[in-house]
């Protein structure tokens, strides 16, 4: 090979592998890339399949969080009742202070068919809810039911527990639960609705139409009659005599004498309504108009009512009062005997049952039944609220019947009656209807009524009623500022064949300022007990008429009542005018079995 080969060679041979070099070198950095395109790749595949987890869980979460259920769920198992709120106005008292209100609550169901270890689950959830019963909703779960409920309006604390705990087939539904902000204050007046939001008792449950429904859920809140403030005083006073005098029971009302609106009505013992359930049948009572009770004297208002207006009997006629009065094999007798003659006002001012059976009888039988039913006492009151007491009175209304009843024995009436009754002694004659609502009109004083009495018997029994509480049995109600007029009553309880001597229902009604009457208040105590405070006697004069005193003396200012600043001027009284009348009649004498 000549040189010139050779080199030609070399240059051939230095050419390829430079070129080989060069081609080494851009795989080289082809081969490096590659890792890093691959790992960029899949973290974009990662993120984006991140992203669209998050967004389906964010989505699942939101939805859970404000519908609460799965719509397919509860149209699958034919449950409408539950899940749709029955949304309930707010009741409210006269001056829109809130009485009843709804609160959103979490209520747990059950999907059987879902649920994972049912007995486990269940003993889990028992440990946040330990009320339920297990055995029983393992039965429903094995069942295999498409729903069943574990609890109603449970707490967010509740709610957060048993989410944290996970179980499959348990879920929870909103709800509303009725709340009621005062307790146990109102219990028997509003009544209370049920974890249904239906009413069950009280004005929760008369008016339960206008409470919910579609067209009552954006209405403005039920109106009542009641205040809050008159309705604490009333409560305070009526558990203070019951705690003093160890007494079973109280009931309370305070009414409006012409337009028939109740601000307070109280039964003891009461309970709160937010813990009905805890509540006893005692409690749940309503004794101030379910209760049927012998008032005793305060009967008298209405008998000497009648006796004056019906002109039978006048102002100054007067009857014998000096010894018990003997009717067949009864004696009927004073409480306090003065044992002498009687006018008319001193049989009402020392509550005599001797005179009050005297002038019964002037009255008549048909006439004294005709006047009660005209007060509405035969019959159960109306009211917005179901629990209202049928008065018990004589089958057969006998001359001893109307002795009796004369003194408010042998006739039983609910408190609600008899201070509706009252209402019209003193408010001119006109008896309305009681309600528990406040309405405009009522506030025109456009009330209608009926008359009972005349306008000037009406100012008497004022100026009778008035000495009762200055000279007579009332003489413990007396309250600074004000002039109150009243009629106490005081009666054994009726037993099985007579009468609990021991055992009394001790009554005061009373009105106030009594010169123009404008409210009413009652207080009963059932079977209280003397202390040494009321030398260990236990009738209204000593326990209901103090408590009475105290009621208005601290209702009066709130209710906007100006002090009294008139006198009451009586017409003179004469003497005995003319003799007592012969009043054991023949009747009598053959009515040999008569009991009273």
């Amino acid at each position: 090979m000549t040189d010139l080969s050779v080199k030609s060679w070399k240059k051939q041979r230095n050419e390829e592998e430079s070129l080989n070099s060069q081609e080494g070198l851009k795989l080289g950095k082809n081969n490096a890339k590659k890792p890093l395109e691959l790992a960029r790749t899949r973290l974009i595949v990662a993120g984006f399949i991140f992203t669209a987890c998050f967004l389906v869980l964010g989505t699942r979460l939101l939805d859970l969080s404000l519908i609460g259920t799965d719509t397919e769920s509860v149209t699958s198992r034919n449950y409408t009742a539950a899940e749709m709120t029955l949304a309930r106005r707010d009741i409210v008292d006269r001056n829109n202070i809130v009485l009843a209100t709804n609160l959103p609550t979490d209520s747990l169901f059950v999907e059987p068919k879902e649920v994972l270890e049912p007995e486990k689950s269940l003993a889990k959830i028992k440990t946040v809810l330990p009320r339920i019963n297990i055995n029983s909703l393992l039965s429903v779960i094995n069942s295999g039911g498409s729903f069943h409920w574990i609890a109603r309006n449970l707490t967010p604390e509740q709610v957060w527990q048993i989410n944290n705990l996970g179980l499959p087939g348990f879920k929870f539904i909103k709800e509303e639960k009725r709340v009621y902000p005062h307790g146990s204050l109102f219990a028997h007046a509003l009544g209370f609705a049920g974890v249904d939001n239906r009413g069950l008792t009280g004005i929760e449950a008369s008016l339960d139409n206008r409470l919910t429904g579609v067209a009552n859920v954006n209405a403005e809140p039920l109106k009542t009659s009641l205040d809050v403030r008159v309705q604490h005083a009333l409560t305070l006073e009526l558990s203070e005599a019951m705690a003093s005098f160890k007494a079973k029971g109280a009931s309370g009302l305070v009414i409006d004498v012409h337009t028939g609106e109740l601000i307070a009505m109280a039964s003891l013992p009461s309970f709160d309504l937010n813990l009905y359930k805890e509540s006893s049948a005692n409690e749940r009572f309503n004794r101030a108009t379910l209760g049927v009770y012998e008032l005793g004297s305060v009967f008298k208002a209405f008998n000497t009512a009648l006796a004056l207006d019906s002109g039978l009997v006048k102002i100054e006629d007067s009857y014998d009062a000096t010894k018990p009065l003997k009717v067949s094999r009864y004696f009927i007798r004073d409480d306090h005997p003065e044992n002498r003659w009687l006018t008319v006002p001193e049989i009402f001012i020392h509550s005599s049952n001797i005179g009050s059976a005297q002038i019964a009888m002037d009255i008549g039988s048909e006439r004294q039944r005709k006047f009660l039913s005209q007060l509405g006492m035969l019959e159960p009151i109306k009211l917005e609220i179901p629990e209202s007491g049928r008065p018990l009175s004589p089958s057969k209304w006998r001359d001893i019947n109307t002795m009796t009843v004369a003194y408010g024995h042998g006739i039983a009436v609910t408190p609600l009656h008899a201070i509706n009754g009252f209402a019209a002694m003193v408010n001119g004659g006109i008896k309305r209807q009681p309600t528990l609502l406040y309405q405009d009109e009522i506030h025109n004083r456009n009330i209608s009524g009926k008359r009972v009495i005349g306008a000037d018997t009406s100012l008497t029994m004022r100026k009778l009623m008035y000495r009762a509480v200055t000279e007579g049995t009332g003489s413990n109600a007396q309250v600074e500022g004000y002039l109150v007029g009243g009629k106490t009553g005081t009666a054994e309880k009726a037993k099985a064949g007579g009468y609990e001597r021991k055992a009394v229902i001790s009554t005061f009604i009373a009105a106030f300022p009594i010169e123009n009457p404008l409210y009413a208040v009652l207080v009963s105590l059932d079977e209280p007990r003397g202390n040494k405070h009321t030398h260990n006697y236990a009738g209204a004069g000593w326990t209901a008429a103090p408590a009475t005193g105290r009621i208005i003396s601290k209702i009066g200012p709130l209710l906007g009542v100006p002090p009294s600043t008139a006198n009451i001027a009586f017409p003179a009284e004469q003497k005995i005018t003319r003799p007592i009348k012969n009043i054991i009649r023949t009747e009598f004498r053959r009515s040999e079995s008569a009991t009273f």
